[in-house]
């Protein structure tokens, strides 16, 4: 089997394995009734499982770089977590604590870093290293102003959600930076 060949294959996968994300939820409602999604909580997810996966398909197919490639799915898939979580659970207090709003603004840095940077592997290691930064100033702004602090995990969830996320974007600012290196994408 060719090399082309195989990574169709894998991300034909890919594709199915996220369609197939959207089965959990509908099972979930068959089973329990604390998993109450609507027709519109399905589009959501629909929508951000398709936006995540272009965005994995425009890295992958922009540059032959390994360590830009996974540091573009490593940034995405984040971003996609990051999402998911604050709407489903929430990261300061819970899902309606209106200071998680601030998390659409660590993504809206990443948004603009990215079209600033032209995807270029060096522009995107600033921007996620930025997105690290801003992750972690919300958290230390939600612990100053005890936002959330009547949340049963206070302040231990935010703590360890900010530490996964902010682990994250380091990581993907390593490898953007490691690809820089490699002159395959400036």
């Amino acid at each position: 089997m060719s090399q082309s060949s195989m990574n169709m294959n894998v991300r034909w996968l890919a594709w199915a394995g996220a369609g197939s994300l959207l089965l959990v939820p509908a099972l979930g409602m068959q089973f329990s009734d604390e998993v109450a999604w609507s027709r519109n909580d399905f589009l959501i997810f629909a929508g951000m499982l398709l936006g995540t996966g272009l965005g994995v398909e425009l890295f992958l197919r922009r540059s032959s770089n390994r360590a830009y490639r996974l540091a573009g799915v490593i940034t995405l898939v984040t971003a996609f977590l990051l999402v998911w979580v604050n709407g489903a659970v929430g990261i300061i207090g819970s899902e309606q604590h209106p200071a998680n709003l601030l998390y659409f603004g660590v993504l809206g840095v990443g948004v603009v870093g990215a079209f600033a940077s032209r995807l270029r592997a060096s522009g995107l290691a600033w921007t996620t290293l930025l997105l690290a930064i801003f992750q972690t100033l919300v958290a230390v702004l939600a612990f100053v102003a005890a936002w959330g602090s009547a949340a049963p995990g206070w302040p231990w969830d935010t703590l360890v959600m900010t530490l996964i996320f902010t682990v994250l974007w380091l990581g993907a600012a390593w490898l953007f930076q490691r690809a820089a290196r490699g002159n395959m994408i400036q």
